[in-house]
């Protein structure tokens, strides 16, 4: 028979909200931590003032940290035992309109995404190696096709709105999309909710590094405050927020299929990737410049003052 779960008392945790981890430091994908990252992005002590990144009024009454929709809109990349590649990000549901962690894979019969929490995207992930992580689109298509939100669902912005050509150069893609799906993340939003639960899903299989490189992408919109409010939680671990690396450009062809903001495309995009010495994070060129190296971070940690 299996061993039962541990009590939360006997999990250990790290930061000043207890986020729960494993023995080895990795972030549990558990309700708790869901319901953590939804208070910590909800504070105003860690993160206060401009500090909260820039935005319309009432964007941030209910809604989450700017970096949000970055950290959200991005995606990772394990090989599987078997040696495939495996694309992980954080998907779109039409049938139900909500948002779920999903891993893609290249079978005999074409590509499959299934949601990273059913027993086969268990299996999957079972045994795997870590290789890095790819920039959300800010730019391009959004994962959510054909929806129509009404205004009041996420302060006024809308996702549709942000469905745009890949040759498009005005905002758009994925991190837009997360822009309007964290306007509200209380209990009460169902699709906030199910972005957040994804999030977690998706962190625990990349590990905490696959925040920090993603939240190390901006020097501006309060960024660098905000990855110390990460870290000062323990969402983030400092040792993984001032990890040694630099971002590398992502090919022009590559990033066109990543444009797409389809699971298949990316895998695709994936495949083209050097992967070698992982784990490596890959940026858009557009914004490449904006990479926050270590001992930035590093000073940024230091000269951090919470208001609690």
């Amino acid at each position: 028979m299996p061993e039962p779960a541990p009590a939360d008392d006997a999990i250990p945790t790290r930061g000043s909200l207890k986020f729960q981890t494993g023995t080895d430091g990795a972030l549990l994908n558990s309700a708790t931590n869901v319901n953590l990252l939804r208070s910590l992005w909800l504070n105003r002590k860690l993160v206060s003032g401009d500090d909260i990144g820039p935005g319309d009024p009432g964007d941030f009454d209910n809604g989450a940290w700017h970096s949000s929709c970055h950290l959200i809109g991005a995606g990772g990349v394990r090989r599987a035992a078997d040696g495939r590649l495996v694309w992980l990000e954080v998907s779109h549901n039409g049938a139900r309109d909500d948002y779920f962690a999903s891993a893609t894979v290249r079978e005999a019969t074409g590509f499959q995404t299934i949601p990273l929490d059913s027993a086969e995207g268990r299996v999957l992930i079972d045994g795997s190696t870590l290789l890095g992580f790819i920039e959300g689109n800010s730019t391009g298509r959004a994962s959510a096709r054909g929806v129509s939100d009404p205004p009041d669902l996420f302060n006024l912005w809308r996702r549709q709105d942000f469905d745009q050509p890949i040759a498009s150069t005005i905002e758009g893609g994925k991190v837009w999309e997360h822009w309007c799906t964290t306007r509200d993340i209380r209990p009460t939003h169902r699709i906030g909710t199910s972005v957040l639960g994804a999030y977690v899903s998706l962190v625990a299989a990349l590990t905490d590094l696959f925040t920090a490189a993603v939240a190390r992408g901006r020097r501006d919109y309060g960024h660098p405050v905000q990855l110390c409010g990460l870290v000062h939680a323990g969402f983030v671990a400092e040792q993984s927020a001032t990890w040694e690396a630099e971002p590398n450009p992502l090919p022009v062809a590559v990033e066109r299929l990543l444009l797409e903001a389809e699971p298949a495309k990316a895998l695709l995009a994936a495949q083209q990737l050097d992967w070698s010495k992982p784990p490596r994070y890959y940026m858009f060129s557009r914004k490449i410049k904006s990479w926050s190296a270590a001992k930035d971070v590093k000073a940024d940690l230091k000269k951090y003052k919470p208001k609690v």
